[in-house]
């Protein structure tokens, strides 16, 4: 998959997408981690491509990242995977 492409006035812009498998690769990740130290982590443990990518679209300022919630917001806590129990 690669990501979509916006063509405006000759400029282009591409649109960073995340999916559950592409997110989980950063797991792992040394965090709290920089942009920087994200791209190395992912270079070095031979994340896919479009992970790469992805972290070089964010916008940075320096910001220091906590968890991978803070790059994709939608990225599943483990609390959406766990369930009462009781119930079953």
């Amino acid at each position: 998959m690669q990501p979509k492409t916006i063509k405006l006035k000759n400029q282009t812009t591409n649109i960073m997408y995340w999916t559950l498998e592409l997110a989980s690769k950063l797991e792992d990740a040394p965090w709290p981690a920089t942009k920087e130290e994200l791209i190395d982590y992912a270079t070095r443990s031979g994340a896919p491509l479009e992970v790469i990518e992805n972290l070089e679209e964010i916008e940075d300022e320096g910001d220091i990242y906590e968890s991978i919630e803070e790059i994709w917001p939608d990225y599943p806590s483990k609390e959406d995977f766990l369930w009462d129990e009781e119930e079953y």
